[in-house]
């Protein structure tokens, strides 16, 4: 077995945010054989280092379905921590998996997680104080594609 790099990053959890998702408008396919879908947040909680909820209709999804079947995420919305601090979130990603896992998703049926891969990197836009943690540190998320929601664990890289 061979040693880890010394640079190898660490993480730790920092918080989830399961999302509930209004359905998705879809855009027709552009002559590049890519299709654009607009998925709004209807609202959610936050629960972990954070607690608070998604602000209900403050943004969403403008994922692109690329000709290869793989969504290409730019999501944005605002959190509402329980303390009133607003975060701004945007998450960048993707998500892919076997024709029939991706099937049954659009489906709104439940996949096992092991059946597909779908990871986010976020960034946070906070005002100076208390979470401005947020501003400064690297995160990924490893998400979860549940009917009609998302749920993302997001781990801070030390």
């Amino acid at each position: 077995m061979s040693e880890p790099h010394p640079f190898t990053p660490q993480l730790e959890y920092a918080f989830s945010i399961a999302i509930v998702l209004r359905p998705a408008i879809f855009l027709k396919p552009s002559d590049t054989g890519q299709m654009r879908a607009a998925v709004y947040a209807e609202s959610g909680v936050v629960e972990g280092r954070i607690t608070g909820r998604v602000m209900p209709m403050s943004g969403g999804d403008w994922a692109l379905v690329r000709a290869d079947g793989v969504l290409d995420f730019d999501a944005r919305y605002m959190l509402e921590l329980d303390d009133g601090t607003l975060v701004y979130l945007q998450n960048r990603g993707y998500r892919w998996g076997s024709a029939e896992a991706m099937a049954r998703m659009r489906e709104q049926q439940h996949v096992d997680p092991a059946g597909y891969y779908m990871r986010v990197t976020p960034r946070f836009e906070v005002a100076a104080g208390k979470h401005d943690w947020l501003n400064k540190h690297v995160f990924i998320g490893v998400a979860e594609k549940l009917p009609g929601a998302n749920r993302i664990h997001y781990f801070q890289v030390l």
